[in-house]
């Protein structure tokens, strides 16, 4: 089987984002993706997702430091699937390639950056379902136990308390509102898109996975960890 041709041209190159706020852009975006896989059963191509993808390290730079070990993460596994978008048109072409190859777990294949990546919408998304469960709930509590039910579950406990204590750089809920250039009732509101939006994108990503019997749980998660290790330092793209 020969390797999926790449089939685009100037034209595809990323539409310019409306003005907005760096959450109404995110939102946007998402939600044209969900819309192009409502009744269709062609795959999701690469190059509009990874647009989409690309509006999500504003909101990781929204929380400062306490989250720069995985904005610098998802940079570089978007900015890699984007090369990698010059060849491949969709997302399942990129898992199909590392099959035949054999190279479905090898450190820097192009479904161990996309599998990064999803983990980093998950982020994002568990992240604003713990914003929106109570009136009370600061972006510190929210981003624990978002990053608690994502990512500490595939890191070492050193690497869990390095994240932890992170953490305690996050914004208030009041600052993080004024990075997001938005007021409290329209935040939760687009936030609520954004869950709705993203829910299916990511359970297409997990398909891709699970009905080509590839474990979910097969790539060793400590990347990100590796990051969180020391969070202030100079950062390392890790392949």
């Amino acid at each position: 089987m020969m390797e999926e041709e790449c089939r685009f041209s100037s034209s595809d190159s990323f539409k310019e984002a409306e003005v907005g706020t760096p959450l109404s852009a995110v939102v946007e975006a998402f939600e044209e993706l969900a819309k192009s896989l409502e009744g269709s059963s062609e795959d999701l191509r690469l190059h509009p997702f990874l647009f989409a993808c690309s509006h999500v390290s504003d909101l990781f730079g929204c929380l400062g430091l306490g989250f720069k070990f995985a904005e610098i993460e998802y940079v570089s596994k978007v900015n890699k699937l984007l090369q990698a978008s010059k060849a491949f048109y969709t997302l399942s072409g990129i898992i199909d390639h590392d099959v035949r190859n054999g190279t479905i777990r090898k450190s820097g294949s192009h479904s161990r950056n996309l599998r990064r990546v999803r983990l980093g919408l998950d982020l994002i998304k568990a992240l604003f379902e713990q914003f929106l469960s109570s009136k009370e709930c600061s972006p510190k509590e929210a981003a624990s136990n978002a990053y608690a039910q994502v990512c500490a579950p595939y890191h070492t406990w050193p690497v869990r308390k390095a994240v932890a204590a992170g953490m305690c750089t996050l914004p208030t809920r009041e600052q993080l509102l004024l990075k997001l250039q938005d007021i409290d009732q329209s935040v939760e509101r687009e936030m609520k898109r954004y869950i709705n939006a993203s829910t299916p994108i990511i359970e297409y990503i997990d398909n891709l996975y699970l009905s080509r019997d590839i474990c979910l749980d097969c790539y060793a998660p400590s990347e990100l960890g590796t990051l969180a290790l020391n969070p202030y330092s100079t950062y390392k793209s890790l392949e």
